[in-house]
């Protein structure tokens, strides 16, 4: 509902039929994800070993972080594994001709964010500055990537958003700053959003 703007109705027939079976040239009619009504969180050994050499191969051995994503929850009822795609090898360009638009945007997501799951966490290096000016005190903070790991796979939308931070550049505690420009704004405090399908 967040990222493809799709009601749940819509999501679960499109994924029955991802489910199900596409027509794939050269394949046959092939179930693309893995059983659709589930909330688990385990992966299957053999998928976690296809993934870990997917990975390694196109990406790098660096993003390679499938060991540390696995989490073990005692005494939960967890008969079917995350839903996934049933061959990552299967990458959502490679299907996109035998999908409708909708099939694809779905597949697509899915695939991403199980690929970005078995990956590396990525590293950021962030940079916090304290000014003092006269009475006032002001905090400063940016931050950049040093490692990208999972997002080079898969990036929330709301992530891509955030514009990129100014680079503090050789700032140490006796730099002096020069005020370029004040802007007084006043913030009120917003009432919670309407309740949407998807929260």
């Amino acid at each position: 509902a967040k990222v493809l703007n799709f009601s749940t109705q819509k999501t679960m027939r499109l994924a029955q039929q991802l489910y199900e079976g596409i027509e794939i040239a050269g394949a046959g009619t092939v179930g693309i994800i893995t059983y659709l009504r589930t909330d688990s969180t385990r992966i299957s050994a053999e998928a976690q070993e296809a993934a870990k050499q997917y990975i390694t191969e196109n990406f790098g051995q660096d993003y390679n972080g499938s060991e540390s994503r696995q989490e073990k929850r005692g005494k939960i009822q967890d008969a079917h594994e995350a839903i996934r795609p049933t061959d990552i090898a299967r990458t959502p360009a490679l299907v996109k001709d035998s999908l409708s638009r909708d099939q694809f945007r779905l597949y697509q997501l899915i695939w991403k964010r199980f690929t970005a799951s078995r990956m590396s966490n990525a590293i950021y290096e962030t940079t916090s500055v304290k000014i003092q000016a006269g009475n006032y005190k002001f905090n400063v903070s940016t931050s950049k990537v040093k490692f990208e790991g999972f997002e080079l796979a898969y990036t929330e939308a709301d992530d891509e958003k955030k514009e990129k931070a100014v680079t503090l550049k050789s700032i140490d505690k006796d730099t002096n700053l020069s005020l370029v420009e004040l802007m007084p704004k006043q913030h009120f405090t917003q009432p919670p959003a309407h309740y949407t399908e998807a929260s």
